[in-house]
């Protein structure tokens, strides 16, 4: 059975589900049991598994990701998450110099079975410590796996997938999609980690976006529509690994590329995806790859700034008609 269910619902659903299914399932982390910290996700955890399993731990993120480390080495299936990613910072060394090199260290003999949910919260004029987007940092780091969903569909399925992997896996949550509504099926369901996903066919350009602004781009692909213009929209889901495949097929379709991205543009996914279309599909574009990135400034902390600095459908919408020239745009209904 589908249901329409909120982006938050859905997470919520997938951590029930799993953690009834596995009893070895833990959820560590700040503010589980607060709403202010993680909205609805975490609805009803505490009252249905208990404090053993659901811990709402200390401010102190170094102790509390090396308490989930070690719990995934112990055969847990480890669930760690960070209300702000920007303080995920303190627990980079039990994640990046012990997680992710664990499973190549032992020969292949040892897993560490770890979900690190990190939340990405910003706008509202909260500045630049508290609305970094970080996710290409650890797309650097081998031994890592980083998935970003942008529909309720994708948020419980892709938690789920990165629960039952035996390996450490970034969950990168927007908070701005919490709100979002889509179908959901009922039952446990786990979306492949690895794997982009075409969100709408085109044949004038190629988007590739991921997360919040995969969701923006099907919006800006509505009102590009009424301008003419006819874009593919790539929603990429999984960061690392990169679905390469599905991008390259997609812009030797259309020819042109625009890399949408919530990071900062300087070495980011962004720029990731450019270099290597640039690398395998140079000769099949009709011209330069297009970035649409944040700039590389810190975040401001006043609502006309943030304006400018975060992007949405209407800089997508911008950015792919100077791509394709004012002759190639059709006029809004109703203008003169």
């Amino acid at each position: 059975m589908t249901r329409t269910l909120s982006f938050e619902a859905a997470i919520n659903e997938a951590l029930h589900q799993e953690m009834h299914a596995d009893p070895s399932v833990l959820l560590i982390g700040q503010g589980v049991k607060s709403p202010w910290y993680v909205g609805n996700t975490c609805l009803g955890l505490l009252e249905r598994f208990g404090e053993r399993r659901v811990v709402d731990t200390p401010v102190s993120e170094n102790a509390m990701t090396g308490a989930a480390v070690g719990a995934a080495l112990t055969g847990m299936r480890t669930i760690i998450e960070h209300p702000r990613v920007d303080f995920l910072i303190y627990g980079l060394d039990p994640l990046v110099n012990q997680a992710a090199n664990w499973h190549y260290m032992n020969g292949g003999r040892a897993s560490v079975p770890l979900v690190l949910w990190a939340i990405i919260n910003r706008g509202g004029e909260q500045a630049a410590q508290h609305s970094q987007a970080l996710h290409a940092w650890f797309c650097h780091v081998p031994g890592l796996k980083v998935v970003m969903p942008s529909t309720p569909f994708d948020a419980k399925g892709l938690l789920i997938a990165a629960i039952r992997d035996n390996n450490p896996v970034m969950y990168f949550e927007d908070r701005w999609l919490h709100r979002s509504v889509g179908p959901v099926p009922a039952e446990p369901y786990a979306v492949p980690i690895g794997k982009a996903i075409v969100r709408r066919t085109g044949t004038n350009l190629t988007i590739v976006a991921n997360s919040f602004l995969a969701a923006e781009s099907m919006k800006a692909a509505e009102e590009l529509e009424r301008r003419g213009i006819d874009a593919e929209i790539i929603d990429l889901r999984t960061l690392k690994p990169l679905d390469l495949d599905t991008v390259l097929t997609s812009v030797r379709k259309t020819g042109r590329l625009l890399v949408v991205d919530g990071g900062w543009r300087s070495f980011g996914v962004s720029a990731e995806v450019s270099a290597s279309v640039a690398e395998h599909a140079l000769s099949e574009l009709k011209g330069p790859v297009r970035r649409l990135a944040l700039p590389d400034v810190p975040a401001p902390a006043t609502r006309s700034l943030e304006q400018a600095y975060y992007k949405d459908r209407s800089h997508i919408v911008a950015a792919v008609c100077d791509m394709l020239g004012r002759s190639h745009i059709g006029k809004e209904p109703g203008e003169a």
